[in-house]
């Protein structure tokens, strides 16, 4: 993985995310960072890695309309391919890394369990997730063919793909700028 994106998914990890206690827990002390008391129940909010965590533990889950799941893939899915040509739906900033946790999960579970819905479950999300990136990426492709884009577009690009729009729009426009340099000079 580039470093920028490596950049980004670190700033994930650390960003505040919401949990709900799923029983009661005393103070945890992690890396300098303390954690509760967790009454069963109640909402907090914790950097990312501490909630994942807690929910691996067993402590807490993360709230239900925070995580990625194969309702709302297909939402976005849907939502990506009733696009006018030229549009792009907004999807949320921490998008590709909730994917990218959501389809590790559903993996481990399709190989843990093998449990032949845990393996459609698996193969339907990996479906979805391949559709809807390559539906974004010719659209992003197609986007940085043209014109600079209004602030917008962009704002409904997340941080990765505003990365891969900027790397493109300047390597298409490098290549435009070096073809109309040779074919002037002849």
């Amino acid at each position: 993985m580039p470093v920028e994106l490596r950049n980004l998914d670190f700033r994930f990890e650390n960003s505040p995310v919401k949990i709900i206690a799923d029983r009661n827990h005393p103070e945890i002390k992690l890396a300098g960072l303390s954690v509760g008391p967790l009454e069963e129940g109640n909402e907090y909010e914790v950097y990312h890695w501490i909630g994942f965590l807690l929910v691996q533990a067993g402590i807490a889950h993360f709230r239900e309309d925070d995580e990625l799941d194969a309702t709302k893939l297909y939402k976005v899915q849907w939502k990506e391919r009733v696009q006018a040509a030229g549009q792009i739906s907004e999807l949320a900033e921490d998008f590709y890394p909730k994917l990218r946790r959501y389809l590790a999960e559903v993996k481990e579970e399709s190989t843990t369990t093998r449990q032949p819905e845990k393996v459609q479950e698996y193969e339907k999300a990996k479906h979805l997730a391949w559709d809807i990136i390559n539906s974004r990426l010719k659209k992003i492709v197609s986007l940085a063919s043209g014109p600079t884009q209004t602030d917008q577009i962009i704002k409904k690009f997340t941080n990765e793909e505003k990365m891969l729009y900027d790397q493109l729009y300047k390597a298409i426009s490098e290549w435009r700028a070096h073809i109309l340099e040779e074919t002037s000079e002849s």
